[in-house]
């Protein structure tokens, strides 16, 4: 069984799970994106099993909340707050999260290092080529960091260096136990801060994947 929560923006539906943080889809309708969701758990399981975690086959999905979407909803990415967001991190769930960041994130850079750099284009010919994606990943972790109290100038593409150290922060931020309350001043809970990194790692990584030519 996994439980999940589903955001409610006016087109698009979010599906996240709120135990397997980064296991999350998008669909027009609630039924579009459990659906969306349950074919994604092939996708994910390979960052369970690199975590340490075995991911269960066919995982009965129970939705446990409804919450509202937002704008960054609409926009296609996943903003909504279920209230487990709130739930103490105990050292056993920081863990886990630091856990499943770093192997989204090696999974996320072992793909980009062979993905060829011109990606297929889109349905309608849009689309980031990988410099484009690996470095909008880099400059949305900066700008994610940033809701969790840890402060650094965007890296550049090739600074390694500058790219490892900005992830260690979040690690070191996100590897805390906590009380569930936002980690900086209208900034993000852990619960979501680690669903969110995740997710975004996870998404334009699949997203290379299906459109390397």
């Amino acid at each position: 069984m996994a439980d999940i929560y589903l955001e409610m923006g006016k087109k698009k539906v979010f599906a996240g799970s709120l135990d397997w943080p980064g296991w999350g889809r998008f669909g027009k309708t609630e039924e579009d994106a459990i659906e969306a969701l349950t074919s994604y758990g092939a996708r994910y399981a390979p960052i369970a099993t690199a975590a340490g975690y075995s991911f269960p086959a066919a995982p009965r999905l129970t939705v446990v909340e409804r919450v509202p979407g937002t704008a960054t909803t609409e926009f296609g990415a996943p903003d909504g707050r279920p209230a487990a967001d709130n739930a103490p991190v105990t050292a056993a769930v920081a863990d886990r999260h630091i856990k499943l960041l770093r192997a989204a994130w090696a999974a996320f850079d072992a793909y980009s290092a062979v993905a060829p750099e011109s990606l297929r284009k889109g349905p309608r010919g849009g689309g980031r080529d990988r410099d484009k994606m690996i470095g909008h990943v880099v400059e949305a972790e900066a700008a994610y960091a940033r809701k969790i109290g840890v402060k650094h100038r965007p890296p550049a593409l090739d600074d390694r260096a500058a790219i490892e150290a900005l992830r260690e922060d979040v690690i070191g931020v996100l590897g805390r136990t906590g009380d569930g309350g936002p980690l900086a001043d209208k900034g993000w809970t852990a619960r979501y801060a680690t669903r969110r990194f995740v997710w975004h790692a996870l998404d334009h990584l699949w997203e290379m994947e299906d459109r390397t030519e």
